[in-house]
């Protein structure tokens, strides 16, 4: 559980102080042995839980007046179940290890100051007929409960996760090692939407220095006082999303004959490059290794008589079970006369667009997201407004 927001939260540590078992995982609130009767007029121990709304791991008011309970239905003295805080039921997992049975409802007039008062007021409902059958029953048991930090890669907790119960589902996306090749305007959108998972490291590869123009087709504001010292690519951005996460691992320098190998081991990669030499040198040793990755491209060109730009934002999955696809929609020779990404014309909107599409179908590849068609490319055209997909997997 994690001490320092129980520590600085005074609800939290009343709980504490007053015997509850008080647990905090993947963004839940826990109370476990909670004491209540099932349909058998028998006392059983069960727990309670809620998502934490927090800032700066700290508790904030509650966002919502509903809990989860884990065990049978808890009923009145007479085995009939306690109908006023019904509302649903049906076995849900919140996160890893945390598997509940039951939705409870009961909202006071102008809702919960605190977690210390939405917990026990819970526990005051689903108790008082065990404790009528059996006063020695009492959910503030002073147990001892190991105090061990959870083994989190996020410096502060995920509750935007857990807030709307999807916890476990973003475990899908905890891969050990993901890569991004290139911290242009598409990459570095890719580095901020990724550093929001549950990848235990981020490894970025970029030999360039962040310099002024890289400041307005990048997430975020780049200070004065950044720009000035001319920092890599790959400090600049490893620096940023450190506040909020552990496991970004910088790599000076470019990708070459020497270097790729450094990618053997890896369980996905984001190829975000503009040089088709570059691109055909690590495509070719990430298929030969069997290593997953999306390929990113944003083929833009002005038109001069109208003053507007046309194009298209693509994205590529290739992995172990097919790539022969790649080699038709992406392009590795670094003369090809219609390789219109070379002009180097890029917008942070569709770089944000370009490296939401490629983040979106590596979540699609994972299973957090439903993915009826598995489509292995895609494009959207911008004068369209038209996203078409190709090269569907044989189901």
């Amino acid at each position: 559980m994690s001490e320092k927001l129980i520590s600085r939260s005074p609800d939290l540590q009343r709980l504490r102080d007053e015997g509850y078992e008080v647990e905090v995982r993947s963004g839940y609130l826990l109370l476990r042995s909670i004491p209540y009767v099932n349909s058998r007029c028998e006392i059983g121990f069960g727990t309670l839980a809620t998502d934490l709304t927090l800032n700066s791991d700290q508790t904030q008011r509650p966002g919502d007046h509903q809990v989860w309970f884990c065990g049978e239905y808890p009923c009145n003295r007479d085995g009939s179940n306690i109908a006023a805080i019904r509302n649903t039921t049906g076995t849900h997992t919140l996160c890893e290890g945390l598997e509940v049975h039951h939705r409870f409802s009961c909202k006071p007039p102008g809702g919960y100051p605190d977690y210390y008062a939405k917990m026990t007021r819970y526990v005051e409902i689903i108790s008082n007929p065990a404790r009528a059958i059996n006063p020695s029953v009492n959910a503030c048991t002073y147990k001892p409960v190991a105090a061990s930090e959870e083994d989190s890669i996020f410096v502060y907790t995920d509750s935007a996760s857990s807030r709307v119960g999807i916890a476990g589902l973003a475990k899908k996306l905890a891969m050990d090692k993901v890569a991004i090749i290139g911290l242009g305007g598409t990459g570095s959108y890719v580095l901020d939407l990724a550093a929001k998972t549950h990848v235990r490291e981020i490894h970025l590869f970029d030999g360039d220095e962040f310099l002024q123009h890289n400041a307005f087709r990048a997430p975020g504001a780049a200070s004065f006082e950044s720009l000035d010292k001319k920092p890599s690519k790959v400090s600049y951005f490893a620096g940023i999303y450190s506040q909020m996460r552990r496991g970004i691992v910088p790599h000076e320098g470019y990708l070459d004959d020497t270097t790729v190998d450094q990618l053997v081991g890896f369980n996905f990669v984001f190829l975000c490059v503009d040089k088709p030499a570059v691109r055909k040198l690590v495509s070719d040793f990430l298929h030969d290794q069997k290593i997953p990755f999306v390929d990113v491209g944003m083929e833009l060109e002005l038109i001069e008589e109208q003053q507007c730009l046309v194009g298209t934002c693509r994205v590529t999955l290739s992995t172990p079970d097919k790539f022969d696809h790649f080699l038709r929609h992406v392009s590795t020779k670094q003369n090809d006369a219609n390789d219109l990404y070379r002009s180097n014309i890029q917008v942070a909107d569709l770089n944000a667009l370009n490296a939401s599409l490629a983040v979106i179908k590596w979540k699609k590849y994972c299973g957090f997201y439903q993915d009826c068609y598995k489509e292995y490319q895609s494009a959207y055209a911008i004068n369209a407004h038209q996203l078409t997909r190709d090269e569907i997997a044989a189901v």
